[in-house]
């Protein structure tokens, strides 16, 4: 067998043994989750505590080695001295996520350039027990991108290549660390678009956009990258490659193992290359920004708009007042397009389709209609690109809003529609003037992104957010991350969303896929299910 290379054949007969195997409480790794040890049993431990969340207290797994010269000598002999950074103003910006909640103490960053490389870092890593941690534009939300401890960094930018793009079917092959707005920019030149757009493209990196299955402003129209992937790449931790980069609409060849690294943040493999069918780009886009007086109305508006604009419908977005208000006041430059009153929510239409007349004649009639119905109270139609990207950026301006107004809680939800602003009004309720809560998002797929804004954190607004807002959604059968994943902050809060045997069998293909557990420990899967064997 090729020394980088494992057989879909041998990974697909362990995971059938793996999953036919008994269940029973001989098998420590199907042990009862309340049986099992939270913590290493009384030593004294490394700790590790976030902004992030009640439950992101960590110990450093003592079966884990630290770094010294000599692994550092063996990664120089591999990817050369330039791509091994020791740099204290680089690993700084490296081991802190993008809202400062998250900070690790990684000693080296690595910058593989091309899979066989990767191949040998985590070869050696496994064989050494060094912990790594996968990195990309390090733009998640859920401290999944950054150490917890002193793990070593693998950031794949410099594994930026597009390697073959095909027009008539319109597949695109590329390397992890393309920059997804790069990506939109190629592919708008060929007369294509990526299915994935995120407010974040100008950092985030194709492949932590695969494996965190991000979701995005495309969505309702595209759906997810479990159905756009249509192949990847990935090494393992002990540095097999996993080669699954097909290009086919339709394989039916035994288990799609490809789903299996697609939302799983790294913690099964490392992504190297992935092919993506990207829907041709047409001719005709309109966008409206509409004023709604209460969110009924909104959720009427997404039926409308489902039933009236069916397959021209490419984007429904709503943010409330208070998410507006931050957006005018933080962000400079942005206008209300909107300004002869205040509006209690507002949403965002877009359209795509091959026809403008006729696209257009049909987004016409569709809000005269809502208008003389109620639905809506106001509302502007962009007349040309900069209107159309000035909509735009008031709704993906948000989150920048968010962060430029200080301390931020954030939750990524998926909710029943029409339970979906209920949550942003009881947490108003239990929090009071303490905090200013924020709710806009995704409603065309039911994808709330709860923001609570406060002067400073705090553990006493958390304790009044943090279980309450988990349980209001297992409550309501939704899940705690639609799009975000779950990293550390919600690695323990699986279960509100995961039934244990679920997530048992989950640790069980993670203890088979990654024996050491040195892929992005103490992330996704919760801690007492992570043995320090």
């Amino acid at each position: 067998m090729d020394k980088y290379k494992v057989t879909h054949r041998l990974l697909k007969q362990s995971i059938k043994s793996l999953v036919n195997r008994q269940l029973t409480s001989n098998n420590p790794i199907y042990r009862s989750i309340s049986a099992l040890p939270l913590g290493n049993g009384g030593r004294n431990p490394q700790l590790y505590r976030s902004f992030g969340s009640l439950a992101t207290k960590v110990e450093r797994n003592p079966s884990f080695s630290s770094l010294n010269s000599d692994d550092v000598s063996y990664f120089k002999g591999v990817l050369g001295e330039k791509n091994v950074v020791q740099d204290e103003d680089r690993l700084e910006t490296a081991n802190i996520d993008w809202m400062h909640k998250y900070k690790g103490s990684s000693k080296l960053l690595l910058l593989p350039r091309n899979t066989e490389e990767v191949s040998k870092i985590l070869e050696y890593c496994n064989s050494r027990r060094l912990a790594v941690v996968p990195q990309g534009g390090n733009t998640g939300l859920v401290g999944g991108s950054v150490p917890v401890f002193d793990e070593v960094i693998i950031n794949a930018g410099s594994m930026n290549k597009i390697i073959a793009f095909d027009k008539v079917s319109g597949i695109l092959v590329c390397e992890a660390g393309c920059i997804l707005e790069n990506l939109i920019s190629y592919l708008d030149n060929q007369g294509f678009i990526m299915p994935l757009d995120l407010g974040a493209k100008g950092s985030c990196q194709i492949g932590g956009n695969v494996s965190t299955n991000a979701g995005g402003l495309r969505f309702v129209r595209y759906g997810s990258l479990h159905g756009n992937v249509l192949g990847l790449e990935a090494v393992l931790a002990n540095g097999d490659v996993l080669d699954m980069l097909g290009t086919l609409r339709k394989d039916n060849t035994g288990y799609d193992l490809k789903h299996l690294f697609i939302g799983s943040e790294g913690s099964l493999g490392i992504v190297t290359k992935v092919s993506i069918l990207t829907p041709p780009k047409l001719s005709s886009v309109n966008i409206a920004f509409l004023a709604c007086e209460d969110y009924l109305s909104c959720q009427k508006l997404l039926s409308e708009a489902k039933r009236k604009l069916g397959e021209i419908l490419s984007a429904f977005e709503f943010l409330d007042s208070h998410a507006m208000d931050l957006v005018l006041n933080h962000l400079e430059g942005v206008r209300n397009p909107l300004p002869s009153a205040v509006h209690n929510f507002y949403v965002l239409i877009e359209t795509t389709g091959s026809d403008e007349s006729y696209d257009k004649e049909k987004l016409e009639a569709f809000l005269l209609h809502s208008m003389e119905s109620g639905l809506i109270s106001d509302g502007v139609l962009a007349q040309d690109i900069n209107q159309a990207s000035s909509f735009w950026r008031i709704r993906e301006g948000v989150p920048e809003a968010l962060m430029r107004a200080g301390p931020v809680y954030k939750y990524d939800l998926s909710i029943p529609v029409e339970k979906m602003y209920s949550l942003v009004e009881e947490m108003r309720l239990r929090l009071g003037q303490s905090a200013n809560v924020v709710g806009y998002g995704h409603l065309g797929d039911g994808n709330l992104h709860l923001n609570i804004s406060a002067p400073r954190y705090d553990d006493t607004i958390l304790a009044q957010i943090e279980p309450y807002v988990y349980e209001w959604t297992s409550k309501h059968r939704g899940s705690i991350s639609a799009e975000h994943g779950l990293g550390l902050m919600k690695a323990n809060e699986i279960f509100y969303s995961k039934s244990h045997e679920t997530v048992q069998l989950m640790a069980s293909i993670k203890k088979l896929l990654d024996p050491n557990g040195i892929l992005n420990p103490y992330k996704v899967l919760p801690h007492s299910l992570c043995s320090y064997s």
